[in-house]
């Protein structure tokens, strides 16, 4: 982190932290397991991350910032395929045994030692681009909805589909590269309700009986996630006269926007008045979270982030990475949200769901 500063505890996590918070949701090994031997949930988590490394190699190829880009990304493919076939010998190598918090700050550390600090780079500038001349035409799709309980549903439907822009998955990466995504045919085409994990009545519910003093939303992808998606959903609280406060990631990981990437989209979003399409911005706070991955370990984040979060009354964790692979169980002091697309089968199996199916995990506390 820039601030180089000591990373705290996310305050509003159920204390006492070291028994009641455990980041990755999904249990690669037990206890009973021999800590020698890998078993059949690590080796089918590292061959998923083992699939990636095609797509992560081409986007190193072409990365202009860095010299010999080509031979260095040969490099990376060469080093984290190793690293993961070692881990499934042994399941103690590199720090081991592994989660997905290790998985993927191993290739994060490939990557940045190799001098790749952003391959994604050019991807989310023009996604952002193109999301930014959306903006408009989906808040005012959004205004247009007169019934409340509609247009709550309306605005998760549209983070939903924004979470669809996620180069963090193979197979969407794939489609992404043939055809990009429309923004409003993806709200269309989510999978029908019920989803696999379904409070949104619940949710709506609440919305209709009270106003949240403060939300801390920790945000995911640039693009159409956090400019279509979260931005009009942040912009409804701000309205209803909630305090906002979105964190975001301190280091570039994937296509997730870092925070001085979403203090120039808001910049650009604002009017001259300063307003979010005639929404005032003063309750509006962007925070670097101190996170380097796309999933996210409460347990560690920035003292900014915790000072800011400390008085919230809402959490919400967006995005399969940082509100399903991890913190889906997180217990909170405050009512809190996770909602995120499950973009990956082992997560679909996991949940007995579907793949492209939706969590919507709302939590009330009763105060």
């Amino acid at each position: 982190m820039e601030s180089a500063s000591e990373m705290v505890a996310f305050p509003l996590l159920t204390t006492p932290i070291e028994s009641n918070y455990r980041a990755c949701t999904i249990p690669y090994r037990f206890p009973s397991d021999n800590p020698r031997k890998p078993t059949p949930t690590e080796i089918a988590w590292i061959d998923l991350f083992l699939k990636s490394i095609p797509s992560f190699k081409k986007r190193a190829q072409s990365d202009a910032t860095v010299s010999d880009a080509p031979a260095k990304a040969e490099l990376f493919a060469q080093r984290y395929s190793e690293m993961l076939e070692d881990l499934k010998k042994d399941p103690e190598s590199h720090g081991g045994p592994p989660d997905c918090i290790l998985l993927c700050r191993l290739r994060e550390i490939i990557l940045r030692e190799l001098g790749f600090r952003d391959i994604f780079k050019k991807v989310k500038d023009e996604e952002n681009a193109k999301a930014i001349t959306l903006f408009d035409n989906v808040v005012d799709l959004n205004d247009a909805i007169e019934d409340e309980g509609k247009r709550v549903e309306n605005l998760v439907r549209g983070i939903f589909a924004g979470n669809i822009f996620d180069l963090g998955s193979a197979q969407l990466a794939e489609v992404f590269s043939k055809d990009g995504m429309s923004f409003l045919a993806s709200c269309q085409n989510l999978v029908p309700r019920p989803w696999v994990i379904d409070d949104l009545d619940a949710f709506k519910l609440k919305w209709s009986k009270k106003s949240w003093k403060k939300a801390v939303i920790f945000v995911d992808n640039s693009g159409a996630d956090v400019i279509l998606g979260i931005l009009p959903f942040a912009r409804e609280l701000l309205r209803r006269g909630t305090q906002v406060v979105l964190a975001a990631n301190d280091m570039p990981s994937i296509n997730d926007v870092t925070y001085h990437e979403l203090i120039e989209i808001i910049a650009k979003l604002k009017d001259n008045h300063g307003k979010l399409k005639g929404v005032d911005t003063t309750n509006l706070f962007i925070a670097n979270s101190g996170n380097d991955l796309p999933v996210i370990d409460l347990a560690s984040v920035s003292q900014e982030l915790a000072y800011l979060a400390s008085d919230a009354d809402l959490v919400i964790l967006e995005g399969m990475g940082r509100g399903i692979e991890t913190n889906l169980y997180a217990q909170f002091k405050c009512d809190s949200l996770k909602i995120g697309m499950v973009k990956h089968l082992e997560v679909a199996q996991f949940l007995g769901g579907r793949l492209y199916d939706c969590v919507f995990k709302y939590n009330g506390v009763f105060s």
